[in-house]
């Protein structure tokens, strides 16, 4: 096998878990490695680190998928893998739909598989884990023998991996607009053209955080996508709810979701720019007992960090400034390079620009089915917050 040397200085991280090894930090190469193959990385004295695919051609030049010597990466190894993080998903209480592959987090670097009950959509976002596509599909077959399995690598990091773009089938073909079941309501999935995977699985728990606040409230959501937030405050007793998107699809979809669990009376959605909607209603001082916001990432670059915190802080002052006293506000950030503290920092200056007193609910994470591996920031991503706005 190849061998990958490692700096005699390196980053801690590696020494404590870390899955990637970085094109700076590597002393030597011994052998050929063809973009993809799985290599052997030790330290500067020789001692084993792990295996993992290597692509010089990538910033990440090594990402680690075993510490173990004695591991051969073959198929039957991603059939033990898979089986792991379905036993794990098990544990902790997931069964119909979770994200059975949490990339990273679960030794899996760049792997990406959604479950939505008895069919998959897989993400294979580096050259290394997209070369063991095959033997992931196979070892999905093995495990659940599943109804369908689809491709969404039409993602633009792929690229930086000299991957293109593309999705479709990796099973037999089927329809590819599903239903599933979350918290006792029925929801549309588009597989093959809803955003990410068709569903963010990531917001499951957080969803049922809202029960109480929006009994007998009147609720404004506004980035809705596809209506779960907002259908799942009409399903605990919401008053009335609107949701706001910028997509027209979204909205339709959205409205069917509603109508699907006879919700459609309370529950609205329209076309809008939520950053200017909420502005102007603000000025025209409507106000409502719940807004809830849950906005795309506003940036995927280092550079752009400042952009985003102002985004949210905008955002989330216009949010509370259509506040009722004693109402509330339910925002999320899934920018993953706005860390936790920067998120509240940036609603405790929401707030003190709004003039609104604000005392926190819940503040919490992203599903469990998403784990989160201290030491790995990328693992940690999804901010949902509750406070009370007075």
């Amino acid at each position: 096998m190849n061998k990958v040397h490692l700096r005699h200085r390196i980053a801690p991280r590696i020494f404590n878990g870390h899955p990637w090894v970085f094109g700076n930090e590597v002393e030597k190469v011994d052998g050929n490695p063809q973009p993809g193959e799985i290599v052997e990385v030790v330290f500067s004295d020789g001692k084993f680190v792990g295996k993992g695919y290597y692509n010089a051609a990538s910033q990440i030049m090594v990402r680690l998928l075993t510490r173990n010597k004695a591991d051969d990466i073959n198929e039957a190894w991603f059939v033990k893998k898979i089986k792991e993080c379905w036993a794990y998903r098990q544990q902790i209480g997931y069964t119909e739909n979770c994200r059975l592959v949490f990339g990273e987090a679960d030794g899996l670097p760049q792997l990406i598989i959604d479950k939505f009950n008895d069919y998959f959509v897989i993400q294979t976002l580096a050259l290394g884990i997209d070369l063991w596509k095959p033997a992931i599909v196979k070892a999905l077959q093995t495990v659940f023998n599943p109804k369908g399995i689809y491709e969404r690598n039409d993602v633009p990091v792929r690229e930086l991996e000299g991957l293109d773009q593309h999705k479709g089938f990796l099973s037999a073909p089927f329809e590819t607009k599903i239903l599933i079941n979350e918290n006792g309501l029925k929801f549309h999935v588009d597989i093959e053209n809803g955003q990410k995977t068709g569903y963010f699985l990531d917001q499951q728990d957080n969803r049922r955080a809202i029960q109480h606040i929006v009994k007998g409230a009147d609720v404004l959501g506004a980035f809705t996508y596809t209506g779960t937030f907002e259908i799942h405050a009409g399903y605990y007793g919401a008053k009335s709810v609107l949701g706001l998107d910028i997509s027209q699809n979204a909205v339709d979809q959205a409205n069917k979701n509603a109508e699907l669990n006879g919700l459609e009376r309370t529950v609205k959605f329209e076309q809008a720019n939520a950053f200017d909607v909420l502005k102007a209603w603000g000025k025209e001082e409507r106000r409502w007992d719940v807004v809830m916001l849950d906005p795309p990432a506003f940036t995927k670059s280092r550079a752009n960090i400042q952009k985003a915190i102002t985004g949210y802080k905008e955002i989330n002052l216009r949010g509370m400034k259509l506040i009722k006293p004693g109402g509330f506000l339910v925002t999320s950030s899934c920018t993953s390079l706005v860390n936790p503290e920067l998120f509240l920092q940036t609603i405790e200056m929401a707030s003190k620009d709004a003039r609104r007193k604000i005392r926190q609910v819940t503040f919490q994470k992203q599903a469990s089915d998403h784990p989160i591996i201290w030491g790995m920031e990328n693992t940690e991503y999804l901010k949902f917050l509750i406070v009370q706005v007075e």
